[in-house]
């Protein structure tokens, strides 16, 4: 893992994140004087299960997957983020070790503000704080709701689901219609809650419907509206 203090060439937090647009000019440089910037490679661990928090953390480039490692070594993955979504803070709020892991799916830029710091911000600026909660309940209402879709649809709307939930966070490709993220075949299992050959098969059951169409790890969809109907019916 590299990391560099934060410089005036770097994006600041307040021009990129409304969350972070209410701070007071002194909050800002208290901010500008604690934030560091670290790079991790593809499939580098940024935090571990069971890790004491130290900082909260904002990723600013690449993509990161958070997961839980299941039984048998199959791993789960919680959800992926994308540019400038906040992770590793809950525990720290709740004062507790970390329940996931997150990893760097591809090459990614990391800022990390120290516990104390950010802990500092959410008691003396009363915006700042209600923002932070705002997120965290829009979190836990998707939470919820994947909790729900992972364990009641069927195998083929969890997967439309996986594929829309993809393209609504990475967007698409400048054809129009291939998703922004090549994921294999193992991590859309995880992502879905079904085993790799599921997946495999599933795939090959919507090329074959001619709901998307398949080249390597690249997915282009082909028709979003039977995609969505899918999802929905479960």
């Amino acid at each position: 893992m590299a990391t560099r203090k934060l410089t005036i060439e770097n994006e600041r937090l307040w021009d990129v994140s409304p969350v972070w647009s209410v701070l007071t000019a002194t909050e800002r440089s208290l901010v500008e004087q604690n934030l560091t910037v670290h790079s991790f490679k593809k499939n580098q661990l940024i935090h571990c299960e069971g890790d004491d928090p130290t900082h909260m953390m904002i990723l600013i480039k690449g993509k990161v997957k958070v997961f839980k490692e299941g039984v048998g070594s199959r791993n789960q993955i919680i959800r992926m983020l994308k540019p400038y979504e906040h992770f590793g803070y809950r525990a720290m709020i709740a004062n507790e070790h970390y329940n996931t892991n997150v990893c760097a799916f591809e090459p990614s830029i990391v800022y990390m503000l120290p516990k104390d710091v950010f802990l500092g911000l959410l008691r003396s600026n009363k915006d700042f704080c209600y923002r932070f909660l705002v997120e965290l309940a829009t979190d836990l209402g998707a939470s919820d709701a994947r909790s729900v879709n992972l364990t009641q649809k069927h195998i083929r709307g969890r997967l439309a689901e996986a594929l829309l939930s993809l393209k609504k966070s990475y967007g698409l490709e400048a054809d129009g219609a291939t998703i922004s993220m090549y994921m294999s075949r193992e991590d859309l299992a995880n992502l879905s809650n079904m085993t790799a050959s599921n997946a495999i098969r599933t795939l090959s059951n919507f090329a074959s419907e001619e709901i998307i169409s398949i080249d390597g790890r690249k997915i282009k969809i082909l028709d979003y509206d039977r995609l969505v109907k899918i999802s929905r019916m479960g």
